[in-house]
């Protein structure tokens, strides 16, 4: 099945996509807190970086359900009032989305595993990850701005996608709610 009857993306392509939203917001805003928190409140610090590790861990693995789905049902059609090039750069835009949304995570697993202090990374607060590497403090000095840049471009292209995606919407309710008005004629015209 392609899509919704109705042209659009299935119920589960939705949820997957507004939950992996929500981790990685939740995640960029739990990196500025942990990284805010002073030494001192050392037990904090920890719980907010295992917090923070836990959240990059969950975004890649429902990324990875919905590349599957993706795969599986495709996406749906374009929208027939959006031009050539709105097409391509929404294609380009989703697919640097979802190339930073496995590069981050990714990153921040090799800025954890190479980090000077070893400190382990434990899934839900208990099951041990296991890190590839070792504390290295040259990986970690190139690994650690990378992640924050990535992260940062992450955030920056995902608010782009949501204004684009709300210009598109209030566009296409006009042109459902105002029919052969002269805006949708001109705007067919382009």
């Amino acid at each position: 099945m392609r899509g919704e009857q109705n042209g659009g993306w299935t119920p589960a392509q939705r949820r997957l996509h507004w939950w992996n939203a929500a981790l990685v917001l939740l995640a960029f805003v739990v990196a500025w807190v942990m990284v805010a928190v002073p030494k001192e409140q050392l037990l904090e610090k920890f719980l907010l970086y295992q917090l923070h590790k836990n959240l990059g861990l969950f975004a890649l693995a429902m990324l990875l359900g919905r590349l599957v789905l993706r795969l599986r049902r495709g996406r749906p059609p374009w929208d027939a009032a959006l031009r050539p090039w709105q097409r391509r750069a929404a294609a380009t835009m989703h697919m640097l989305l979802y190339v930073l949304l496995a590069t981050v995570p990714a990153l921040g697993y090799l800025t954890a595993a190479s980090a000077p202090v070893n400190v382990p990374t434990l899934l839900l607060g208990v099951v041990p990850v296991p890190h590839v590497i070792g504390p290295d403090a040259a990986w970690f000095a190139a690994v650690r701005p990378l992640h924050r840049t990535a992260a940062l471009a992450l955030v920056t292209l995902a608010c782009l996608h949501a204004l684009a995606a709300l210009h598109n919407a209030l566009r296409r309710r006009r042109r459902e709610r105002f029919p052969g008005t002269s805006a949708n004629r001109a705007e067919a015209m382009e």
